[in-house]
Order: structure tokens, then sequence, then C-alpha cells
């Protein structure tokens, strides 16, 4: 950080300058070397070489010395905000359990749960993700076991710290599918279709119901589904090829803007995922059999897809939530597999971005917002740190409970090395 040289005006000053850097732009433009980036406003004001001559006397100024600058990373989809801690249930907002419609419904389907509603922005994971360089996630609905084929809805937030982080045009629907939700359909693949089809006859105006009827929606459920029919966007969780296919004619079929999520198999369907424009948010250390759900997952997955014309982005299988700082190393693998550098950047960046109706952010660009990162190394690289973070033109402190805790407890100077920071 001393090597950061900054302005004595305030960090949230409306003019900001970053001279001299090697800017990622994700555009057209691609890399640019010795540039500057001028911001005003919250907004990218230029870009290019000699950029800075336009700013005012007064704008904060950090000179990259050459260093990578990109835009702020996406996070992959978790729940930063809506949990705290894992296994304390009374900080995980993430879910609605089964049974709590009252009187039950035959099968649990609950398009209207919407956990962004519970989204906090002083949650101390927000600021963990943010010092590493992630300034905004999609925030998903978690189905439960036992749980719902139709989830609930999910919307992208920045990891701003505002209040009003959520992006009310990134809505999005979460169906999960295949093994996993077996049960809630009698045990059988074609049984989830089965329901879904009936959950879309439910929400289609005019409404079949009669008093009495069975049905799988309660009254705002089929509100909320019909919002997204024609029109809407449905990420489909699902691993295997043939589930995929499925995907891709039921899409079709109700003129719904598919999203795969997880896609283990979706390498092995990559002509026909580019041909609808069926983007897929994938993790590439997915490798392996795991389940009969992703026989043939593979290491290469993300790179056969690009090459197929598939617009692909990142997630994390497992806890990502906790551990959104490793997204950026997990694109760096999938380079390490053949993915083109600039590909695994854009699938941090501006993919996720355009993917979920929030295009202003992801690039370097004028107009577009200003959230960037000027990075100490190579950003897929993993000794590599972030040295500022700008979110909505702002640059924040690279503090975190994490930093304080280690602030606080170990010593600067010791006489022992710091496996032994307390002297014993």
């Amino acid at each position: 950080m001393a090597a950061l040289l900054v302005s004595a005006a305030p960090l949230a000053a409306q003019e900001l300058v970053i001279r001299n850097a090697r800017v990622h732009t994700v555009t057209a433009q691609g890399m640019l070397e010795r540039a500057d980036v001028v911001v005003r406003a919250g907004k990218i004001a230029a870009v290019g070489a000699g950029a800075a001559s336009g700013a005012g006397a007064n704008a904060t100024t950090i000179d990259a010395a050459g260093r990578a600058l990109t835009p702020g990373l996406f996070a992959g989809i978790t729940a930063i905000g809506l949990e705290e801690v894992s296994l304390e249930p009374t900080t995980v907002d993430t879910a609605h359990a089964p049974g709590a419609q009252v009187p039950p419904l035959p099968i649990e389907m609950r398009p209207e749960f919407d956990p962004t509603i519970a989204f906090n922005p002083r949650s101390a994971l927000v600021p963990i993700a943010r010092i590493e360089g992630m300034t905004f996630t999609m925030l998903a609905p978690n189905a439960l076991p036992g749980g719902s084929l139709i989830a609930g809805e999910g919307a992208v937030a920045r990891l701003s710290g505002a209040y009003d982080a959520i992006e009310p045009a990134s809505r999005t629907l979460f169906v999960v599918l295949g093994s996993g939700t077996l049960a809630l359909a009698g045990g059988s693949r074609a049984s989830q279709w089965m329901l879904l089809e009936q959950a879309i006859r439910e929400a289609k105006p005019p409404s079949p119901l009669r008093d009495g009827d069975y049905r799988l929606l309660t009254p705002a459920g089929r509100e909320t589904l019909a919002r997204h029919l024609g029109a809407g966007r449905v990420a489909f969780a699902v691993e295997r090829a043939a589930d995929i296919r499925q995907v891709l004619a039921f899409a079709a079929k109700h003129r719904i803007r598919a999203v795969i999520v997880g896609g283990a198999e979706a390498h092995v369907v990559a002509a026909e995922l580019a041909r609808a424009k069926v983007p897929v948010l994938l993790d590439p250390l997915v490798n392996l059999p795991a389940s009969f759900d992703a026989l043939d997952a593979s290491f290469a997955n993300a790179t056969r897809l690009a090459a197929a014309g598939v617009t692909i982005a990142f997630t994390q299988s497992g806890d990502a939530s906790h551990n959104a700082r490793k997204l950026r190393q997990v694109a760096g693998n999938a380079v390490a597999h053949g993915l083109a550098w600039d590909a695994a950047l854009a699938a941090i960046t501006a993919n996720p971005a355009s993917i979920f109706g929030v295009p202003g952010r992801g690039t370097i660009a004028a107009g577009q917002a200003a959230d960037l990162v000027l990075w100490s190394g190579d950003p897929l690289e993993v000794t590599t740190i972030a040295d500022a973070v700008v979110v909505d033109g702002r640059v924040v402190p690279l503090v975190s409970r994490q930093t304080e805790l280690r602030d606080r407890y170990l010593p600067e100077r010791t006489a022992l090395p710091r496996a032994y920071p307390n002297g014993d």
C-alpha cells in the first residue's frame, strides 16, 4: 500500500483519477497499457492514455504504476447479506421451509418467495468479499432438502454497503431440477416436468382453476410465475445433459429466457446451448463424477462451452458465501485448463452482468458504473491482492472483520516467528 499515492482529497470525492494503469476494459477495446480512468459522480467519465489531463485539480488521484485495473468482480451466486453463520438458523434467510404454508400445499412451489427483502448490507460478509475485489453478487433462494422445485426469486446486489443495493431489473426465478429434488416429484424426472407444466397452466391467465381444484401455487405464486413467462428470466439448476436439453425445449415452448446453473455436463450439448443463446453459470473446478447427474463432468467444460459460442459465467459449488474471494482463483483454474485469459475475466465481470440484466457493470467504459479494482499482480493468481477497490465511484476502505481481528491480536513485533505470536 505504500506504493499507492492517494491525494489528501476525501475518499468519497466526486472526482477520482486512476493514472498509468494496465486497464482491462472487458470490451472490444481490450487491454490498454499506461492508460488513465477518470471517475465523476460514481460513473466512468473517460478511459485512455492522457485521459487524466481532463480531470480537475482537486480530484483524488491514484498512481497505478502500471498495475492491472479491472472492473469489479462478480462474487457468484451467494447468500452474502442473507447468511451470517451457516449453522445458526436465526442468521440464515435464504429459504422458505416446506410446510410453512397454512393450510399446506400438496406440493411446495413458492415462486413468490423473495429472500432479497432480508438483505443486510451491513453483514460482515460484505466487506470480506469486497476487499478481495468482489463488487456484486446474485442473491438466490436456497431449495432446502425436501423444499421446492420452484425455490423463489433472486436478484443482483451491489456490495456497496448501501440499503438500496438490489438491482430490480435483475430479478430471476430459480428452479431446481435433477436428482436433488426427485423426492418432491414422486421420484421421477418426468414428474418434475409434469408438475412444472401444471404450474405453468395455473399461472397463465385466464386461470383454469375452480373452487376445490388441486393446485400447486398460491395466488401470489401464480402472479409471480406469470411475470416470468414470455420475457422473464428463469435460472434452472441442473447438471445432466439430457436434463439441459429438456430445459431448452421447455424454455422455447413457454418463451422463457433460460439460464443454466451448474451444467456439469453442459459441454455435451454445447452446440444446442449456443443455438438457443442460453448462458451457463458453472464451477470450473467440477471434475469427475460426483453423482449420476454429472458422469461427464470435466475441467474442460468452460473451454468447450466458450469454443462453441456459449456465454459462460462462473460461480462456486459449496459454501460460496463465505468463500466468494476464491472465485477469481476458480477462473484462473479455467485458464489452466485451456480457457483464454480474457474469457475467464469476462466470466467474472461483463458476462454475469449481462446475463442478469445489469449491463452498466462489469466493464470499464465511459458511462458505466465506476466499480474498479487495482491489483498487485495478475488478478487470477492466488498470490495477488487488491490494492484498491472502488464501488460506485467511491474508494472503499480495505477493512473487514477479519482484518480488524488480525490487527488486534497479531503483534507487530515479536522475537519469534509468527507461528508463535504470544511467545509460547
